[in-house]
This record gives C-alpha cells, sequence and structure tokens, in this order.
C-alpha cells in the first residue's frame, strides 16, 4: 500500500511539473542557444568569404589600399569580440563590430564597381554572389533568433512559467537591436 501511494505521489509531482512551464522553459532556452548558434555560423561564414573577396579585389584596385584596409581591420575586430548571448554589453558590441564590417563590404563592394575588369572577373562575380547569399543567410538566422528569444521570453514572463522561471533562475533574454533607427528612416539614395 505504501508503494502505491509513492508511485502516486511521483505520478502526481511529474503532472505537476509538466504544468508549471519547466520543460517549457528548457526547450525554448535550447531553441535560442541553437537560434543564436547559427547566427554566430553565419557571421562566421561572412568572416571566412571576406578575405577572399579583398585578395580579388586587390589584384585590380591595388591603389584603394584605404578601403582593403577598413574591410580587414573591421574583419579582425569582428574577431576579437568576446560575445554572449546572455549579456546585452556583449552582443551590442558584438552588433557594433559587426555593422562595422557591413560597412566596410559596402564601401568595398562600391570601390569594385570603378573597375569593369573586376566586375567581369569570374571569382569576384562568385565571391560577391557567395557574400549576398551569406548576408541573406544571416537575415534569416538573426530573425530565427528573434523569434527564439522572443518565444523565450514569453515562456518566462507568462502565468504559471513565470513562477517556475523565477524559482529556477531563468530570465529574459536580449534580442537584437538596430544600432541606428532613424538612419533606417532615411530612403537610401541610388546614384548613377
Amino acid at each position: 500500500m505504501k508503494s502505491h501511494w509513492l508511485a502516486v505521489g511521483l505520478l502526481a509531482m511529474t503532472l505537476s511539473m509538466n504544468g508549471c512551464g519547466y520543460n517549457r522553459i528548457q526547450v525554448t532556452d535550447e531553441q535560442v542557444k541553437a537560434g543564436w548558434a547559427e547566427v554566430l555560423n553565419q557571421y562566421q561564414r561572412r568572416a571566412d568569404l571576406v578575405p577572399n573577396l579583398v585578395n580579388v579585389v586587390k589584384g585590380y584596385a591595388e591603389h584603394e589600399k584605404e578601403v582593403l584596409t577598413q574591410v580587414t581591420e573591421a574583419r579582425a575586430r569582428v574577431g576579437s569580440v568576446q560575445v554572449n548571448a546572455d549579456d546585452p554589453q556583449s552582443l551590442q558590441q558584438y552588433q557594433e563590430a559587426q555593422g562595422a564590417l557591413s560597412s566596410a563590404l559596402s564601401r568595398l563592394l562600391v570601390v569594385s564597381e570603378n573597375y569593369p575588369n573586376l566586375k567581369a572577373d569570374t571569382g569576384f562575380r562568385d565571391l560577391q554572389a557567395q557574400l549576398e547569399g551569406t548576408e541573406n543567410r544571416i537575415t534569416v538566422a538573426r530573425n530565427r533568433y528573434i523569434q527564439n528569444v522572443q518565444d523565450y521570453n514569453i515562456t518566462v514572463r507568462k502565468f504559471p512559467g513565470n513562477l517556475t522561471a523565477k524559482m529556477f533562475g531563468y530570465q529574459t533574454k536580449p534580442s537584437f537591436t538596430v544600432e541606428n533607427e532613424k538612419a533606417l528612416a532615411q530612403p537610401p539614395k541610388v546614384e548613377f
């Protein structure tokens, strides 16, 4: 009889743990971690492509050393930032470094417009297509990460999961933010 009540007690405890949101918190926390890993993977892919792109451009634009140097330095800054997705300050530093790299790459691609032979080079076009594809992959990975963080944050803030989250020390996680919202309000200028 005593073992019967013990089994009933264990079953009741298991069912109550399932209803308190603990398992959901674990699932969403792992989704956030996996989403962040994918963001880092896509940023690494871009960082790996940059030296190849710079070397191809160097062959055609030797006197554009300043732009090439900026791209190389921006890539180095990205590699030196230690990022922790749970720390808003390190996440902000990482975003700023990635923004600087994006800006330097944009300048590099503008420089390439001045060299018709470079634009016609198959290696350059292939690398440029890879870089454009990588930028799209980064966008998709960031969007998935943002969604994962949103799901997690809702889980740890919504009743009864918020009680469980507080009991086990789970807190909301920071998401990606836009570096300069005012700049986004301005339409891009296209000049020919």
